[in-house]
């Protein structure tokens, strides 16, 4: 169709929608309509087949949105117009969309008229409002859900609830709540309110409603998936897809609050080789900078971490309160480049703490101050006068990476912990909401402060270097973060059994939101409960069962506040039940690394996700749909981490004691219905739809792995690329048909993207007990081209728990061509 034809073609058609005696005041658009009802100017607009956008104003008020969240644009996407009674309808084929011009309802079907959501009737509501002098609106919006529909998201909460139905929650950003205006529902959509200002969600038996403080619209979009995997891919293809991480992420991390030299640091690395128990990276917390009032200089002024103790020029420097005369005189590591190198040189990496603010003597707080690009209320740590500096500002993110490149980039450094990015708000007053950034008020902005944060340190290490991997651990997020390579924790959580389970559903909820890497403090951070001291025989009891839980988070970091240490010798020594259990939970986490790293591959490639609540995979069986115990770790382990105490107690003193451990503790697992399990520990097969009791000895944790499964099986090393994947013995669990993709690449820099890496499926026919590897697809510089594979076929014991030897089935050579194995 020509030009003049389309036009004429759009014009006859917006004059038919035009004279309808159902919508006269509607406007038809290529991909949705506009109409003007209940005092504001509407579009509907599909994006793509499964999502539509819904954006209203007031009636003769422009709005200009530039989303910080949404990177896609409108594809191209027939949409079939009509009417139903009063209604205008649009059709896309997966979606439905109905509008009532009179009320302002809208409702979306999805392409069998199943009902999925409504925008209720006279639902949004704008009311005037003064945003720090500039003209406003309080924007609220509310919708119906069915009476019993499950719906889970809203970021990371401390609730404990995995299904948010019937509750009232102020989603505005600080440490412990990631608050996302977000709802993934169990039907099988989504919707995401794009407003960054502190809202208050809201779901009762009349509504649910996010009323926001501050916005000049009300912006939403509807993601049709019909399963869950589809609503998150809908999310990543709405938001971005997350990039790769590097193999030795994946690893076990070391984490203190803090190390105080880099001498200590790197001895913590010694230890573990020593200990034969496998490391692949090792965290600096804060204060190398020195004192508070020199906070996050981005340089190392601590004069232990430049050998300058007693240096008057920098004992200054020298954080408050800290023992002068502590590990004092020569040290081994001389710099701060000396300690990234012998870590290196050990075989390890490094990441180190980085915050979104400055304190008044540091050259960042005078830059950010003369480019009006700091936020002026009190924030961590007190009393200090350090500020935030304002992200939003493209300009401040340039100086801010500037300053990180020169000072620690530039020396090696692996990673970076960007913390406080919600960022900390001491004394919170209303108007420090006033405060100015690049984008409007804090108050209008407050939500994605650490999207941006990331985005800023992302982008510009991505535009240094194709080299290394971005890896960003943060204290904060919201949606569309995943595209920065950021990963978040769950906060400075207490330690505590209630709490560690309260983790569970956090992690589950935030998943669901489509961001897929998450863990938390393993032990938790602040063990106030056990005096503070890693010597309490109770907090070795939570402590190691916080930890087994970590080797099936998507990244195990074990990190705790001073002065407890929770380095792996802190819990004795090999023959003691503490030791020995984190040793074996860490051995096991490095033969999981084939697996964990495809896994990895299916998050980047196929939207995939590492924490599975159950309904993603078992959606039938509503006893799942508000399991706040279990996950799948990828999509073939059941997890379920024991969050009570066993095996020890405390007095009034909050002194430990133990409990007569030869009395082996039991706990609940539901083995959901639509599948046969395997205990993974004693290869014993169970039938889904029922709750059994499992006896859990301090050293195991309740997992079983799915009936039709086929797992690789890594070597025993100390760290993640010790040794190739050459001589990869599979695990397969019979009992249903099974697929799995290997994947391998260079491990740390981006040439994946230009297509540098190998896939290997493997397919399992169950009845014929026949594996088939598929040829080799993809190459690489320095790929495998022969290795061996040893196939196990698991039954009880057989192909069970973390042991290192076994019988094997049938043993292959494998070339890259087709195999078909008979076992």
């Amino acid at each position: 169709m020509n030009l003049i034809k389309k036009v004429g073609f759009l014009l006859v058609s917006a004059a038919l929608v035009a004279t309808s005696s159902v919508a006269q005041n509607v406007q038809r658009t290529p991909q949705g309509i506009k109409y003007v009802t209940q005092g504001m100017d509407v579009s509907v607009e599909f994006y793509s087949p499964t999502i539509v956008r819904v954006y209203k104003t007031p009636m003769q008020t422009s709005c200009n949105k530039e989303s910080l969240v949404i990177i896609k644009t409108p594809e191209t996407t027939p949409v079939t117009f009509g009417e139903n009674g009063k209604n205008v309808t649009l059709s896309s084929g997966a979606v439905r969309v109905e509008v009532n011009t009179e009320t302002g309802g809208i409702h979306f079907f999805d392409k069998s008229g199943k009902r999925m959501l409504t925008d209720k009737d006279y639902g949004t509501q704008f009311t005037p409002f003064d945003d720090a002098g500039v003209p406003a609106f309080n924007v609220r919006q509310a919708f119906l859900l069915d009476k019993d529909e499950v719906i889970y998201g809203l970021g990371q909460q401390q609730t404990g609830k995995v299904n948010q139905r019937n509750q009232k929650l102020f989603l505005r950003n600080q440490n412990m709540s990631i608050c996302i205006p977000f709802i993934h529902s169990v039907k099988g959509y989504a919707l995401y309110v794009d407003n960054y200002s502190p809202t208050t969600f809201l779901d009762n038996p009349q509504e649910m409603s996010f009323d926001s403080e501050v916005g000049d619209c009300a912006d939403y979009y509807f993601i049709y998936g019909g399963n869950a995997d589809g609503v998150i891919a809908g999310v990543r293809d709405l938001t971005g897809q997350a990039p790769l991480y590097p193999l030795w992420t994946l690893g076990f991390w070391q984490c203190r609050e803090r190390y105080k030299s880099p001498d200590e640091l790197c001895e913590v690395v010694d230890r573990y080789r020593d200990l034969k128990v496998p490391l692949d990276g090792i965290i600096q917390d804060w204060q190398y900078w020195g004192c508070d009032s020199n906070w996050n200089s981005m340089k190392f002024q601590n004069p232990r971490y430049i050998n300058k103790m007693g240096d008057p020029e920098y004992m200054k420097y020298l954080p408050n309160g800290e023992d002068k005369n502590a590990r004092y005189g020569t040290p081994r590591i001389k710099s701060p480049k000396e300690m990234i190198d012998y870590v290196h040189k050990q075989n390890a990496h490094i990441m180190i703490s980085v915050w979104a603010s400055f304190g008044p003597w540091t050259e960042m707080y005078q830059k950010m101050d003369s480019l009006k690009a700091l936020l002026h209320f009190d924030t961590w740590p007190p009393n200090a006068g350090v500020r935030p500096f304002d992200p939003f500002n493209p300009v401040a993110r340039n100086i801010y990476w500037a300053e990180m490149k020169k000072n620690i980039f530039d020396l090696g450094m692996d990673a970076w912990w960007l913390d406080s990015t919600e960022p900390d708000h001491l004394n919170v007053k209303d108007q420090d909401f006033n405060t100015p950034t690049y984008l409007g008020s804090f108050r209008r902005v407050h939500n994605a402060f650490p999207l941006m944060s990331n985005k800023g340190v992302y982008e510009h290490q991505r535009a240094v270097t194709t080299d290394k991997r971005v890896f960003l651990l943060t204290r904060s997020s919201f949606l569309g973060q995943q595209r920065y390579a950021s990963h978040s924790w769950s906060g400075d959580v207490v330690s505590d059994w209630s709490v560690m389970r309260k983790q569970i559903a956090a992690g589950l909820n935030y998943s669901l939101c489509g961001i897929p890497y998450w863990n938390t403090d393993l032990g938790g951070f602040f063990a106030w409960k056990y005096n503070n001291t890693v010597d309490n025989v109770a907090y070795h009891e939570l402590h190691t069962r916080w930890y087994q839980w970590g080797a099936f988070q998507p990244i195990m970091r074990s990190h705790n506040s001073g002065p407890v240490a929770v380095e792996i010798y802190q819990f004795g020594k090999k023959g003691d039940w503490a030791y020995d259990a984190l040793e074996k939970y860490t051995h096991l986490r490095y033969r999981l690394l084939p697996y964990v790293y495809s896994t990895s591959w299916e998050v980047t490639d196929k939207a995939g996700s590492f924490i599975r609540p159950l309904m993603m995979d078992f959606p039938e069986d509503k006893k799942v749909l508000d399991m706040d115990t279990e996950y799948m770790f990828g999509r073939n382990f059941l997890v379920r981490p024991v969050t009570d105490s066993l095996y020890t107690w405390q007095d009034k003193e909050q002194n430990g004691h133990l409990k007569d451990m030869s009395k082996v503790g039991k706990t609940d697992v539901y083995l959901p219905q639509g599948a046969r399990w395997f205990d993974f520990w004693t290869g014993q097969a169970l039938e889904g739809g029922q709750t059994i009791q499992r006896e859990v000895p301090i050293d195991i944790m309740p997992i079983y792995v799915r009936a039709g499964s086929i797992l690789p099986w890594g070597p025993a090393v100390q760290y993640s690329t010790e040794k190739k994947w050459d001589n990869l013995t599979v695990r397969i669990y019979p009992g249903a048909d099974a697929e799995f993709t290997l994947y391998e690449d260079e491990f740390d820099n981006y040439n994946y993207e230009k297509g540098a890496y190998t896939t290997i499926t493997m397919k399992w026919d169950d009845k014929e007990r026949i594996l088939t590897i598929a040829d080799r697809q993809g190459s690489y510089k320095g790929m495998l081209k022969n290795r061996k594979f040893n196939f196990v076929v698991v039954e009880p014991g057989k192909g069970c728990g973390d042991e290192d030897t076994m019988a094997f089935d049938k043993s292959v050579s494998y070339r890259g061509k087709k195999v078909v194995v008979k076992l």
